[in-house]
């Protein structure tokens, strides 16, 4: 493990850790700019909900994701909330360097599993990723910052199609080799269902342990749950979400994206697995966010626990 930063993850009284990638993968392509204030605004009712987790933006070049241009204003701007952790992405040594001189404690670094996807991605081979991302990580390891891996299209690329599960495994190899205290593995284009997520996942759990990887569905083919279901059978405790499933699938049209954090919540609850998070709260901060970029709350149970609430007479 990289330092401090690592030794806050988990508490007793919480079976499952939802990651909440809202404010960065689901903000990331949204059309119009969303104000600073907001931004702020959204992370602090995360926290108030109970995430531990909540990736906070990005410190891409401005160039690329225009969106998250403000990453340098805003993290040094959220008020932390004890025991909730605020990632953020870096692409490269200059990008760690701007996380850095604004109080980062935890980064994200990102690859994937198919080659065109890479190139087409991040103009650069798998290989030629993760060697770029050697400074990276031994730079945050020596300021002590806990280190994520993200790998993209660990199930289905837009151009190879469907992609090995011993590929996967190759880049969770090497990501683990670089320091990543934490693997998430992303099925980018939603395509997974359960049988392909969890042959998958064992290929990956054989090069890096499964209490050291998270699971990120898209939810395009309305699999995300199962997918989900599915891989928490095999031992997996830390899942990627995203509220009122913000983030569009860019490779599909119409797509709804990442899956809902409200959707998991609900899942996991009915499971009788403890999250921490206020699910009505959850809700509640899903629909003011769909409200205010006015888009449709792509979550289910988002919608119909705000509904329920406005249908329930005061007393």
């Amino acid at each position: 493990m990289s330092g401090a930063a690592g030794e806050t993850r988990g508490t007793p009284e919480r079976d499952i850790t939802v990651v909440e990638v809202g404010p960065r993968d689901g903000l990331q392509d949204e059309p119009r700019l969303v104000k600073l204030e907001t931004k702020l605004e959204l992370i602090a009712r995360l926290g108030v909900c109970g995430f531990p987790a909540i990736e906070a933006t990005s410190f891409v070049s401005p160039k690329w994701i225009p969106q998250l241009a403000d990453a340098d204003l805003l993290l040094p701007r959220i008020e932390r909330r004890a025991g909730v952790r605020y990632p953020v992405l870096v692409p490269n040594s200059t990008g760690l360097k701007r996380a850095l001189a604004a109080g980062a404690r935890e980064i994200a670094i990102f690859s994937a599993a198919s080659e065109t996807f890479n190139r087409r991605n991040i103009n650069c081979s798998i290989d030629a990723s993760l060697r770029r991302y050697e400074p990276v990580a031994a730079a945050a390891r020596q300021a002590g910052l806990w280190i994520r891996g993200y790998i993209s299209c660990t199930v289905g690329c837009p151009y190879e199609g469907w992609i090995e599960p011993a590929a996967v495994a190759a880049v969770a190899a090497r990501l683990a080799a670089l320091g990543c205290d934490e693997i998430s593995l992303g099925d980018t284009i939603g395509v997974a269902t359960p049988n392909r997520a969890t042959a998958m996942l064992r290929a990956v759990a054989g090069e890096v342990p499964v209490e050291r990887l998270a699971i990120h569905f898209h939810d395009t083919y309305g699999q995300a749950l199962a997918n989900i279901l599915a891989c928490l059978d095999l031992g997996v405790r830390t899942i990627d979400a995203s509220i009122a499933g913000l983030g569009g699938c860019p490779y599909a049209r119409g797509a709804s994206g990442n899956v809902a954090s409200e959707d998991v919540i609900y899942l996991l609850h009915g499971l009788g697995l403890t999250t921490g998070i206020d699910l009505d709260q959850a809700a509640l901060t899903g629909q003011w966010i769909s409200d205010l970029l006015d888009r449709r709350n792509q979550s289910r149970a988002g919608r119909a626990i705000v509904k329920r609430r406005l249908d329930t007479p005061s007393p």
